[in-house]
C-alpha cells in the first residue's frame, strides 16, 4: 500500500540525539576521547571565564564544535552554525539538545577568540597524547621529524615595500592592478599588509614563492602519532631550529633515533643532534658536498627502518591539508595559526587512535 506524503510537522518529538546516533558511529569513540580530555581542560578554562557577568558559551561544546569544523572541513563558522542548526549528529557530538538554540556566528566567534588567546590547544594536545601513552601507543625511541609550508590569509598584491606608504588602487576599485615584473622582493625589503607576520619563502627549486608560514611535527615512529607540534615563521633554518626547540626532554636519559629528509643533512644541525643524545637517521644528501651521515650510522640495521618510516609523516601534513583545512590557514599572525595548527593535530591524533582501536 502507498504512504501518504503528510507535510504536517509534527509538534512534539520524544527521541533524543543520543538515541539517532548508531552505536557503531566513528564518531562515538572519538568523543569518548574527546570528553575525558577536556576533564583535564576544567582549571584552565575557570582561569580565562570570569567569575561574574552573563555566562557565555561553554567551552567544552565550544572545542567539541571547533572539533567538528576541522573533521568535517567545514571551511567557515557561518556554516559551522549552519550544520549545528538541522545537523543531529554534530548536535549530538557538542551536546546540544533538540531544542537548544544555535550561537549566533558573531558570538561564537568571539569566544573562540577567548581560547585562541589562551594555551588551550596545547593543553587539549597533551591530554589527548597521555590518552595514546596510556594506552602503550607511543614509542619513546624512535621519531621523525618534518616540516610543511602552510599558505598565509594574504595575497601577494599584499606584500609592499615596508619604507612606502600602502598605495591606494589608482582605478577607484578594491583590487588594486600590481605589476611585479622586474621588481626585486624580499622579506627584508618588504612585507605583508594583511599578514605582517607572514614570510615570503619557496621549500623547493622551481617552485613559486608565496607568503606562507611553517608547520613542524615530531612523529613517533610506532603509530605515527604527533607527539610535538611547532608553528613559525617560514626561512631557510626554520625547521631545524624547531626540530630542536621540539627534541628538548622528549627522550629524557635515553638514546633516541630521529628520521628526516635530506634537509637536515647539515653538519652544525647533525652534531647538535648528537650532544642532545640523539641518533640522526636523516636521509644522506650528497648533492656537491659531503654528507654529515657517515658509516657509523648507516651500517646499522635500524638506519633504514627509519629512512622507510620516515614517509608516514606525510599522512599527517596531507590529513591536515586535505580534511584540516589548513592548506591555506583561515587565520592571521603566528599565535593564531599556531593554536589551529596544534588544535589540528589533536583532532588528527583522535582519528588515529581511533582507527588503531579499531585495527588492534
Amino acid at each position: 500500500m502507498r504512504g501518504q506524503d503528510t507535510q504536517q510537522a509534527v509538534i512534539f518529538s520524544y527521541i533524543s540525539p543520543e538515541e539517532r546516533v548508531p552505536a557503531d558511529h566513528p564518531l562515538r569513540p572519538i568523543r569518548a576521547m574527546v570528553d575525558k580530555a577536556l576533564v583535564s581542560l576544567s582549571s584552565k578554562f575557570q582561569q580565562i571565564y570570569s567569575q561574574i557577568g552573563r555566562p557565555g558559551i561553554p567551552p567544552e561544546r565550544l572545542l567539541r564544535a571547533l572539533l567538528l569544523q576541522v573533521l568535517y572541513t567545514v571551511r567557515s563558522e557561518r556554516l559551522l552554525m549552519e550544520q549545528l542548526n538541522y545537523n543531529l549528529l554534530f548536535r549530538w557530538f557538542v551536546g546540544l539538545n533538540m531544542d537548544d538554540g544555535i550561537w549566533d556566528v558573531t558570538v561564537f566567534t568571539k569566544n573562540r577568540d577567548r581560547l585562541l588567546e589562551g594555551e588551550v590547544a596545547q593543553i587539549f594536545f597533551e591530554a589527548v597524547l597521555s590518552q595514546a601513552r596510556a594506552a602503550q601507543l607511543l614509542s619513546d625511541e624512535h621519531f621523525t621529524v618534518d616540516g610543511t609550508l602552510i599558505e598565509a590569509w594574504a595575497s601577494h598584491k599584499s606584500f609592499q615595500r615596508k619604507d612606502e606608504p600602502p598605495t591606494p588602487p589608482s582605478d577607484g576599485t578594491r583590487n588594486r592592478t600590481v605589476d611585479f615584473k622586474k621588481e626585486k622582493r624580499s622579506n627584508k625589503t618588504h612585507r605583508s599588509t594583511t599578514d605582517p607576520e607572514a614570510r615570503q619563502f619557496k621549500k623547493s627549486e622551481g617552485a613559486g614563492a608565496q607568503l606562507c608560514y611553517m608547520g613542524h611535527v615530531l612523529m613517533e615512529n610506532r603509530n605515527g602519532l604527533a607527539v610535538r607540534a611547532r608553528l613559525t615563521q617560514a626561512s631557510g633554518t626554520a625547521e631545524r631550529d624547531a626540530c630542536v626547540d621540539m627534541l628538548q626532554d622528549v627522550g629524557g636519559n635515553r638514546r633516541i633515533t630521529l628520521g628526516g629528509d635530506k634537509n637536515y643533512d647539515v653538519h652544525d644541525f647533525v652534531d647538535t643532534l648528537r650532544n642532545l643524545n640523539v641518533t640522526p637517521h636523516v636521509a644522506q644528501n650528497n648533492t656537491n658536498r659531503k654528507s654529515a651521515i657517515d658509516g657509523r650510522t648507516t651500517r646499522h640495521p635500524g638506519y633504514g627502518v627509519s629512512i622507510r618510516k620516515r614517509k608516514r609523516v606525510e599522512e599527517i601534513f596531507g590529513w591536515l591539508k586535505t580534511v584540516g583545512v589548513l592548506r591555506k590557514t583561515r587565520h592571521r599572525g603566528t599565535q593564531r595559526v599556531d593554536w589551529m595548527f596544534t588544535f589540528s593535530l589533536a583532532a588528527y591524533n583522535l582519528v588515529r587512535m581511533r582507527n588503531l582501536a579499531l585495527t588492534g
